[in-house]
């Protein structure tokens, strides 16, 4: 492709996503900025544990990519665009391929990769490094992105914060971005890819996720014109335990390996999942388990706790696939799980709903891009366990070609400008006390109209009385979300409503989009296109 400017693509997240959507364009010969508040070794992404998920079918089992498919839809309650989601499935094995010749040390037999169960999936399909599996990926896609910055194709900018869109006619011309370090302000002219990972600013103190990742930037893009879709659903982890100003995760994987769950009842311990549904049992998808470890916690004839029992495992599982999780146990909790059962509750874990983009994840603004987990893509209603690296290493490739692709012939900025701009650096990591307990309280795994309700409504004042620009934007954002819930008159995956506990799929088997027109917020649906022939 013909090169138009020194650096045409600017990427917001040195994340999977983003380091995907650099590596990508590198290796085209386009030239990227990749900026990001932290070095890539603290990315978010670094803390995922369970797996990548591709029919490699190395177990045995006949898995394809179509049953992938299906699983991915049913996962998500078949409200995920199907074309997207067929492309995804179809290239995971491609994708994990990739990430093997890059050096990922994922577990391997004889040169194969090895493939565990995981949560809502009939097959083993999720490919792994014991419990850290995101530290494995990042290590090698970071080492193969440092190669092309060594040859001046990606120039990093770590320690620096989006400050603002330069949209002009409905069009992303660039972005202005704060050094954290100097706190001034800098123009970085060209397309833009957004990989800035989730929304747990919205949420402080209830999510598994980095406190760095506020939603800032999400929240940027929607005042800034860029759709939302689907922000209501909100994935609670079943299986997680509280620490300092966040929630620790205990992966899928312990489930399954063959992790089990119980609460006592009457004085014996009752394997309540396993019971439930027989097929699946404790790999059920995680707004399952998550609605019934909240029943049984509040059933008056179980003793309020729920357990995860990992004893029965064997010795060779915890040393070759769980062994950082049984560190992370013995370290946080002062229990080994090796010998005593861990107690667990549900806590947020991943944003389905995100920025609105399109197969080529682009958004409704021309040159500004998507992936990741700031993008509704790919997981509908509900995400299954090991999707979520797949969707920002293959998203983030689909975004970079589309952004290389449709690099503007009349573009002559080159290289990034220091303004005379400086401003003060927003450090909470979350949005105000008061508007955090309303998200927490209207937005728990069971929902009703009136408290959605009562919250936006009292969100609104907020807003109206705040001074502070980016706790204004983040209210924003959460009031959007609020919407979004309040609009989907239904109980669908992640999204489940007291007062609308059936699923309608006449009225709502559609898209939530949301937008703000700079003064108002207002949501409609919108039709899930039809699947076309898999030969697409």
């Amino acid at each position: 492709m013909k090169n138009k400017t020194p650096y045409p693509v600017n990427i917001i997240g040195a994340g999977l996503a983003g380091l995907s959507a650099a590596f990508t364009l590198a290796r085209m010969g386009v030239p990227c900025r990749l900026v990001s508040a932290m070095p890539s070794e603290r990315a978010q992404s670094v803390m995922a544990e369970g797996g990548i998920n591709a029919s490699l079918d190395t177990m045995g089992e006949n898995d394809t990519p179509a049953q992938h498919f299906e699983d991915t839809m049913r996962g998500g309650v078949y409200l995920a665009d199907p074309n997207s989601v067929w492309k995804l499935c179809s290239k995971a094995p491609e994708t994990v391929n990739m990430l093997l010749s890059l050096g990922a040390a994922l577990r391997t037999e004889n040169g194969r990769p090895v493939l565990r169960n995981f949560g809502g999936q009939k097959k083993k399909r999720t490919a792994y490094a014991k419990s850290s599996t995101g530290k494995i990926l990042m290590t090698a896609i970071t080492d193969a992105v440092r190669r092309y910055e060594a040859e001046g194709l990606v120039k990093r900018f770590p320690h620096h914060r989006l400050y603002s869109f330069d949209i002009k006619d409905g069009k992303c011309c660039g972005v202005k971005v704060i050094d954290l370090y100097s706190r001034t302000v800098i123009a970085m002219p060209g397309s833009v890819i957004l990989a800035s990972g989730g929304m747990n600013g919205l949420f402080p103190g209830m999510t598994t996720g980095s406190v760095l990742n506020t939603g800032d930037a999400a929240a940027l893009a929607f005042i800034s014109g860029a759709e939302l879709a689907n922000p209501e659903f909100i994935q609670y982890h079943p299986t997680t335990f509280p620490i300092t100003g966040k929630r620790c995760l205990v992966s899928e994987a312990a489930r399954g390996e063959g992790g089990r769950l119980f609460t006592m009842r009457s004085g014996r311990p009752w394997y309540f999942m396993e019971e439930k549904y027989p097929e699946l049992g404790n790999l059920m998808p995680r707004d399952v388990v998550s609605r019934e470890i909240y029943l049984v916690m509040n059933d008056k004839d179980c003793c309020g706790k729920v357990f995860l029992d990992m004893t029965g495992l064997d010795r060779t599982v915890w040393e070759d696939r769980l062994s950082d999780l049984r560190e992370e146990c013995i370290r946080y909790l002062g229990t080994d799980p090796e010998d005593k059962p861990v107690e667990v509750s549900p806590g947020i874990h991943f944003y389905m709903g995100g920025i609105n983009v399109d197969e080529d994840h682009r958004t409704n603004i021309r040159g500004l891009y998507a992936a990741g987990e700031c993008a509704c893509q790919y997981h509908g209603a509900n995400r299954l366990g090991g999707n979520s690296m797949l969707g920002a290493v293959y998203g983030g490739q689909v975004a970079a070609r589309t952004a290389a692709a449709e690099s503007d012939d009349d573009n002559t900025a080159s290289e990034e400008t220091r303004t005379d701009e400086t401003t003060e650096i927003m450090q909470p990591p979350g949005i105000p006390e008061e508007a955090a307990r309303l998200m927490r309280d209207s937005l728990g795994i069971f929902r009703s109209g009136e408290k959605l309700e009562e919250a936006a409504g009292r969100m609104q004042e907020l807003i109206s009385a705040e001074t502070d620009a980016v706790q204004k934007n983040r209210m924003i954002l959460g009031r959007a979300v609020l919407l979004g819930a309040l609009n989907r008159r239904e109980s669908r995956g992640a999204h489940t409503r007291t007062d609308h506990p059936e699923r309608d799929d006449k009225s709502f088997r559609k898209t939530t989009i949301v937008v703000y027109d700079g003064k108002e917020i207002k949501v409609s649906l919108r039709d899930i296109p039809e699947k076309r022939g898999e030969e697409q």
